[in-house]
């Protein structure tokens, strides 16, 4: 069996949607002959935790946790400090402490366990940077680049007003990367597009989409039958940050209460996740403290069931520059669920374009709150009449596997391999 050095500074326990891209790759990849050896970071309770992720990790898995030297860890009113300086003086970000200090410690990992290709995945962009300075060390192994979000034109970093030197830096960055890696993935189509704008020698032969996904292994056991519940609920899970913001969501509801097209005591909204506290100051000034809860971080598979128990499933993406080009994770669960997606998404983008061709979402921009309410409204009335809501598309769905998406991946794997 051949091995792969996976680097990913984000792998359970580390809780999120981020690190599961890897653990399931991990999981399943020794169904397609290859062997994943795992350099991450050592655990750490001040990152989000989700000790049920473990179980998609084997035991017979080969782990090299490292120190992770981050500077945002450092105890108390200190750790405010170390953030800032992180922001302000760590490119690409604050795990680039973590790649110097342990480059060397992976490029003994790749003699002893005789690796045939390294494989690095960001968020962070540091992986990339220990995965190029791997490639300059051991240049006859393949190098596969694996991009979950773009780098420089990634919305939320072009929100953060970065400076015209830092900028440039990173673009030098990302160039470096590109130009040395054999084989180049991202998440979405167009995203893999934008990269090929930028840097014309990514060509047909050694780029590729391979999106997230859902495991069905994560669903066995549980609830999966349509529930008839005396509120219709609707459901969010995972992050709230940048542009991702309830609003217009959040207006479109208090609007349609007012109008009496809803009645508040026939709905609820449910959030479940780490959030700040504005959205706690959200709901009260939008009036819809009685209507949504929030819900602290759950377990994996418990936030699943939490979708399974859910009438309707509520997807929120951001607009401006970028957003077009975003899934999200937890998409691909929610599509698995068989429920009705409310999505506020950029209409031209590949998230609406996915809940078009599995037939599972009603899709509204995020600023056009006259489209959003229409869409509750609807929906609200054919759950009232228990009408059917959707028709999703299992055939196109069940591309979405992950075993199906690791296939894709072993693939390119067996690629590197073929001039060898």
């Amino acid at each position: 069996m051949k091995k792969v050095l996976m680097i990913a500074y984000q792998f359970p326990p580390m809780g999120g949607a981020g690190v599961q891209r890897t653990a399931k790759f991990a999981k399943y990849l020794p169904n397609f002959n290859w062997e994943p050896v795992i350099f991450t970071r050592q655990e750490v309770k001040s990152h989000l935790q989700d000790s049920s992720l473990m179980k998609d990790v084997s035991k017979d898995l080969t782990i090299i946790r490292t120190k992770s030297y981050d500077i945002r860890e450092w105890p108390g009113i200190f750790g405010l400090g170390g953030k800032w300086l992180s922001r302000k003086f760590l490119y690409p970000d604050g795990e680039r402490i973590w790649q110097v200090f342990n480059q060397k410690i992976a490029a003994e990992i790749i003699q002893k366990e005789k690796i045939d290709v390294i494989y690095t995945t960001s968020y962070p962009y540091s992986d990339h940077l220990l995965g190029l300075y791997l490639k300059k060390q051991f240049p006859n192994i393949p190098w596969v680049v694996d991009f979950r979000d773009e780098w420089t034109n990634n919305p939320y970093i072009l929100d953060m007003n970065y400076s015209n030197f830092r900028m440039k830096k990173e673009k030098k960055m990302e160039k470096a990367v590109i130009e040395n890696c054999d084989f180049f993935i991202t998440n979405t189509p167009i995203m893999l597009r934008n990269f090929k704008d930028d840097y014309s020698l990514l060509q047909k032969n050694n780029s590729f989409v391979i999106p997230n996904g859902y495991d069905e292994e994560d669903f066995i056991g549980l609830q999966r039958k349509v529930p008839y519940n005396e509120k219709m609920i609707i459901t969010y899970t995972g992050a709230m940050y940048g542009r991702r913001k309830p609003d217009s969501f959040f207006q479109a509801l208090q609007e349609l209460i007012q109008e009496n097209s809803i009645s508040k005591d026939k709905i609820e909204v449910r959030f479940i996740g780490e959030y700040a506290k504005n959205l706690n100051e959200k709901i009260v000034q939008y009036g819809l403290k009685k209507v949504v809860k929030v819900l602290p971080y759950m377990k994996h598979r418990e936030s699943i069931q939490k979708l399974l128990e859910s009438d309707i499933l509520l997807l929120i993406i951001g607009a401006g520059p970028g957003a077009e080009t975003f899934y999200t994770g937890k998409v691909f669960e929610y599509l698995n669920t068989n429920r009705p997606i409310l999505a506020l998404v950029p209409e031209k983008g590949v998230a609406a374009q996915l809940l078009r061709e599995t037939q599972t979402g009603w899709i509204a921009d995020i600023q056009d709150t006259s489209k959003i309410k229409q869409n509750i409204k609807q929906l609200y009335q054919k759950w009232n009449n228990r009408e059917e809501m959707i028709t999703p598309d299992r055939n196109v769905i069940q591309q979405y596997e992950r075993k199906m998406l690791t296939k894709k991946l072993a693939q390119v794997l067996d690629l590197t391999q073929r001039d060898l």
